[in-house]
């Protein structure tokens, strides 16, 4: 009886755990669009500007490269640094995007290895979704936290069980 009370509120502690990771990868998926939406128009910017100048990206990068000013130097290759930066975060939001719950939860290590991941870590809003994933996160975690502290109390127990004694 006890074994199976310590065994459920670890699946409940366990579930309301794995249950956040829905609103988690929602929060980051926000912040992930927002950093996008803001490369995508300094890119556009940028691209206007030489296209003004009758350059295209890489003429007028070089064109920064060329210049015996430090700072015009520097800022090519800030611009350069960028564009990587946005190309890099837009394949991760469209990885992210078209993924399902299984390979979301999959890519978590690469997301908390990322300056958004951290942030939206440190600015995270615990919440429950309702949603169709977050039931399959907490179901599994209240299955997983279960069967895990039940088989630990059980292992634990061992040495204390009494022996039956067959008698012949």
């Amino acid at each position: 009886m006890v074994r199976r009370l310590i065994a459920g509120a670890g699946g409940i502690l366990l579930a309301a755990v794995l249950g956040q990771f829905p609103e988690y990868a929602q929060q980051y998926t926000q912040r992930l669009g927002g950093a996008v939406d803001e490369l995508r128009i300094i890119t556009a910017e940028f691209d206007r500007a030489a296209q003004a100048g009758g350059l295209d990206r890489e003429a007028a990068l070089a064109r920064y490269g060329l210049a015996d000013d430090g700072f015009l130097a520097e800022q090519g290759q800030s611009m350069t640094r960028t564009f990587a930066r946005y190309e890099e975060l837009s394949r991760t939001l469209a990885r992210i995007e078209g993924a399902g719950p299984v390979e979301r939860f999959q890519a978590l290590p690469a997301f908390l290895d990322t300056d958004i991941g951290r942030r939206t870590l440190e600015h995270y809003q615990p919440a429950m979704p309702v949603t169709m994933e977050g039931i399959l996160y907490a179901g599994s975690g209240f299955m997983l936290g279960y069967l895990a502290l039940s088989g630990l109390i059980r292992f634990c127990a061992l040495p204390f069980r009494r022996r039956r004694i067959h008698r012949a």
